[in-house]
């Protein structure tokens, strides 16, 4: 293979920035189209254990804002694969073929756990912690009214989404270190009860303060970390 030279290898990285620029661009005018249906989407499971309730727009500004927010999500889901094939594109060419068949792996299996993480988020967990937040403010001890602001919903409900994608690459991590050579398998059955705690405790703190939600993912966080050791190298 013809190597390349430093001006070669900045034009090319060039190239792939512009054309990763060029889908975003293009995916953030579908997603401006598209993102009242991704907002109704996205409020569904709320409206859904809460069939009587309302969304709020607190500011003039506020549908603009969401519409831009919505388009900006839309277009960061598409081009995250496109970019990531870029990126492998670009590096592929300089790696040995073991460095291939650990990177290679890694780019295809990241999307794939954060959106399950993401749809075992918005399909479990949210209609019970929504049903436990509806449930709690309506008997609440004082006269109330339960009308949350549609922004704040969805930087809580997006902020979630997020959560539960990045904790689903627990496995891959695992993996990915232990085929590096940087964490044996031993030593990760040894620290097993340690790493039990320290799953429920990132739960507790990446989860809003109630038990169910807590709950939801640890238990899956839990699950992935012992399916990580199953695909770990024995030492």
């Amino acid at each position: 293979m013809k190597k390349m030279t430093m001006i070669q290898h900045f034009s090319e990285l060039r190239r792939r920035i512009l054309w990763t620029v060029l889908v975003f661009a293009v995916a953030f005018v579908g997603g401006w189209i598209v993102s009242p249906y991704l907002q109704e989407f996205l409020t569904m499971p709320l409206l859904n254990v809460w069939e009587s309730g309302s969304l709020l727009y607190t500011g003039l500004a506020d549908g603009m804002l969401i519409q831009f927010s919505m388009a900006t999500l839309f277009a960061t889901l598409i081009v995250l694969p496109f970019a990531l094939w870029q990126i492998w594109a670009f590096v592929v060419p300089g790696l040995k073929k073991n460095e291939r068949g650990i990177i290679l792996p890694v780019l295809v299996m990241s999307p794939i756990l954060f959106l399950l993480g993401a749809a075992f988020a918005f399909y479990i967990l949210f209609p019970i912690v929504f049903q436990f937040f509806v449930e709690l403010n309506e008997t609440a001890p004082v006269p109330s009214v339960l009308m949350p602001a549609v922004r704040d919903y969805l930087t809580f409900a997006i902020g979630l989404l997020k959560v539960f994608g990045i904790a689903f690459q627990l496995p891959l991590i695992l993996v990915l270190l232990n085929r590096i050579g940087l964490l044996p398998r031993s030593q990760v059955v040894k620290m097993r009860r340690y790493a039990i705690v320290g799953i429920v405790i990132v739960a507790a703190i990446l989860t809003p303060p109630d038990v169910v939600s807590q709950v939801l993912l640890a238990l899956p966080m839990w699950a992935l970390f012992e399916i990580g050791i199953l695909f770990m190298r024995r030492d």
